[in-house]
């Protein structure tokens, strides 16, 4: 599976649990998080997308750990079935 179908999927799953899952980019920063999502209540969580059976590389594992380190959530999701979890997670945290 490729990367663009599961950052597809992950926005539409997003939009239809209330969310929002916005492309995120910082102009001084390479190795960011594909997408900064937005859930209602005021919860930010940012999420890596990759092809089936990939993982981060070296530079995109320390960027994570960092923004982890500070309190923030950093998913990494490689499938359909990673992004349906993550939903599922989402929404037991904002219950």
């Amino acid at each position: 599976m490729r990367e663009s179908a599961v950052e597809k999927y992950l926005v539409l799953r997003v939009s239809e649990n209330g969310g929002r899952a916005e492309k995120f980019t910082s102009p001084n920063r390479a190795h960011v998080p594909d997408r900064l999502v937005l859930w209602p209540g005021g919860r930010a969580e940012f999420v890596e997308l990759k092809a089936l059976g990939k993982i981060p590389t070296v530079m995109q594992a320390r960027d994570h750990a960092r923004r982890r380190a500070m309190g923030f959530s950093v998913f990494v999701l490689d499938s359909i079935g990673a992004v349906d979890v993550y939903i599922h997670i989402s929404k037991e945290t904002r219950a």
